[in-house]
């Protein structure tokens, strides 16, 4: 959340509503305000960190001479591609995660550009679970730079969790580093708990109990929730749906009938401040990678190794979470002359695209994803204005969880439970040395031109 250049004028802390006084931060409570009974007032289930401009909060933190200056983590060094994360300092010059590389040094002339080190960002990761850790245990790690506390006994009433949450901030800063500021939600549900993360960027802290939720929802606007990005506002728009008070006004049965799925009536629920565990009914429905081809990589050959990969990442993927996919695609980017008259990629190249998928039956093994990949590869277009292929996505869609799996004939052979022991050691090892351990010869080359990259929803113990 960027901050108003012109701020009104802050009320005294005295003047605050009566519900709003314990969630006042420190700096703002007086010597003379008593300490209330931590065991007093309302209570919450969950607490939410999220951390600040993650990757470049990083690289900040391991390079001192970048503090204090305006950075852009980029996959690469080049124009055509967009910044992965900014420091909040090229945030206030007006550069944003997905800002075109181009359009950043327009911005920010001074923007440093650093190279993704995504090793690095693991590293991290795994120092700030366990400083949080040191405080309370971790229920859930979402993605690399958010996790979830659920709250037990004397952690749930107000002034105790806004207590801990101050506790888990300053652990990070000593443990991890001094760089690494996070914003802390609380609520009585993860989803609002991650909504109040959001509320306050960076080093904030917010909690949303019951007495206060009402009036806190009614000052947002609909892209504040997760899950609501631009098409789901446009089409809510479409729906009559312009703020969250036409939201909020909405029945479960309606939330339902907006999205036309069991989402709407869970969205309804958590905006009531309900509480449920979602890990019954939560899955991944679909999986990606995609990656774009450097200039050397443009050719079939070179491009099929890099496809390759990026099956071999998502498979590795769909087996650690226990997911069965029931169809494959497979989507390709193809480089024009900038003379022709074709739509432009968000990179600013013309480009034609092509894409296919083909049904499975339900399968997570290397061996039928890969046969299924090279017949979507051979079904491309031929000709030479399909020669120059610079963006490769593989995609694993219908994905069902193993308790809804559904065994076919062939699944209890002594071929197919020899071909399953063997997978799962890939697995093992290249999750424990590397991806690269155990791989097929044909995908090698494309290690080195399309390093593993993290997404932020991608639990970074994969790779």
């Amino acid at each position: 959340m960027e901050s108003d250049p012109n701020p009104a004028p802050a009320l005294d802390s005295a003047e605050w509503p009566q519900e709003l006084q314990a969630l006042k931060p420190e700096a703002a409570r007086g010597p003379q305000e008593p300490e209330d009974d931590p065991a007093s007032g309302p209570h919450l289930n969950w607490l939410f960190v999220d951390m600040n401009s993650y990757f470049a909060s990083v690289e900040q933190d391991a390079r001192p001479e970048l503090r204090g200056r305006p950075v852009g983590i980029v996959p690469m060094m080049a124009d055509t591609t967009c910044c992965l994360a900014a420091s909040y300092e090229a945030k206030a010059r007006g550069v944003k995660t997905g800002t075109i590389v181009a359009d950043a040094k327009r911005l920010c002339p001074d923007l440093v550009l650093v190279e993704a080190r995504h090793e690095l960002y693991v590293q991290y990761h795994h120092r700030i679970v366990e400083a949080v850790e040191s405080c309370l245990p971790v229920t859930a790690v979402l993605s690399i730079d958010e996790m979830a506390c659920r709250l037990m006994g004397r952690e749930r009433p107000l002034l105790a969790a806004m207590a801990l949450g101050r506790q888990v901030k300053a652990r990070i800063l000593e443990k991890v580093g001094s760089m690494m500021r996070s914003s802390v939600g609380l609520a009585t549900n993860r989803y609002l708990a991650k909504v109040a993360s959001d509320m306050e960027k960076p080093d904030g802290l917010v909690a949303l109990p019951l007495d206060i939720l009402p009036e806190a929802l009614h000052q947002l606007t609909l892209r504040a929730l997760p899950g609501i990005g631009a098409r789901t506002e446009k089409r809510l728009n479409a729906q009559g749906i312009h703020t969250m008070d036409d939201l909020l006004a909405l029945g479960c049965e309606q939330a339902g009938e907006l999205w036309g799925s069991v989402w709407g009536e869970r969205l309804w629920h958590w905006l009531q401040g309900e509480d449920f565990d979602m890990s019954e009914t939560e899955h991944l429905k679909s999986m990606s990678h995609q990656h774009v081809l450097a200039p050397e990589m443009r050719t079939p050959e070179k491009a099929w190794a890099v496809a390759h990969k990026l099956l071999h990442k998502a498979a590795m993927r769909l087996r650690a979470e226990g997911l069965w996919a029931s169809s494959i695609g497979l989507a390709i980017g193809f480089a024009v002359p900038r003379g022709e008259k074709m739509p432009v990629s968000r990179f600013g190249a013309p480009t034609r695209g092509w894409k296919s998928e083909l049904r499975l039956s339900e399968c997570q093994d290397n061996q039928t994803l890969i046969a299924a990949l090279r017949r979507l590869w051979e079904s491309r277009p031929p000709g030479q204005d399909f020669e120059h292929p610079y963006f490769i996505s593989v995609h694993l869609n219908g994905l069902v969880p193993d308790r809804l799996h559904t065994l076919n004939l062939f699944e209890g052979t002594e071929d197919e439970q020899s071909r399953a022991r063997l997978v799962a050691a890939m697995d093992a090892l290249n999750n424990k040395y590397g991806l690269s351990t155990l791989a097929p010869a044909t995908m090698l080359t494309a290690f080195k031109a399309a390093p593993t990259r993290i997404a932020f929803h991608t639990i970074p113990e994969m790779f």
